[in-house]
């Protein structure tokens, strides 16, 4: 894209969209409901079974090996026996698979940033029950431990807790605003009746 569209873009939008500025008692709501998310220092004992997306890789079959890995070691973790040191150990295409998964003690600035926001600012202790995605593929992970880390004030983290309730706006206001552009939109080339595949109806 050019430089000069992406700054129509920009003008659009800014004329478009209503993004409104959240109020202090929003940002105070915000952050009392979303406390751990902005924790310092949070810690987590991890452990994780990574199927890795490579090129080539069919991620359909890849992801069916996964949920079937993560259902049997949440099925058998009561057990007593050590199946996700195991499955680790057979599956994971991580070097941790020699150890049983173990990642150690991380913090959230340790991971990528799609692993962390699965895993920290949460109480979940045990096998998560949901597949993990990040860049790396996908990952079974078990939270052996949680050290909660510092809480700060609220007026401590007032301009990240802001930041991200303006970036929800704009999201959603950008989503309100498209919608009503293709509800508008009059397409034409296309004979959606005489169409065989029920995709483009």
């Amino acid at each position: 894209m050019t430089e000069a569209a992406s700054s129509a873009m920009d003008a659009l939008l800014d004329r478009a969209l209503q993004v409104p500025e959240p109020s202090d008692d929003a940002l105070r709501r915000h952050h009392a409901a979303q406390r751990g998310r902005y924790a310092v220092g949070e810690r987590a004992l991890l452990r994780h079974v990574l199927f890795a997306v490579t090129p080539g890789v069919d991620v359909n079959a890849l992801r069916q090996r996964a949920e079937a890995c993560l259902l049997d070691v949440r099925c058998t973790s009561a057990s007593g026996d050590d199946r996700f040191a195991a499955a680790a150990a057979v599956s994971s295409n991580c070097p941790s698979g020699a150890e049983g998964g173990a990642l150690g003690w991380l913090t959230a600035d340790a991971c990528a940033p799609e692993f962390a926001r699965e895993v920290f600012g949460k109480p979940e202790v045990g096998v998560l029950p949901r597949l993990v995605h990040s860049r790396f593929g996908l990952h079974v992970v078990e939270v052996l431990a949680r050290e909660p880390g510092l809480d700060p004030a609220f007026e401590a983290v007032k301009s990240a807790v802001a930041q991200g309730l303006r970036q929800q706006a704009f999201a959603t206001a950008l989503r309100q605003y498209l919608q009503l552009l293709a509800g508008a939109a009059t397409v034409t080339g296309v004979d959606l009746d005489a169409a065989e595949s029920p995709l483009v109806q």
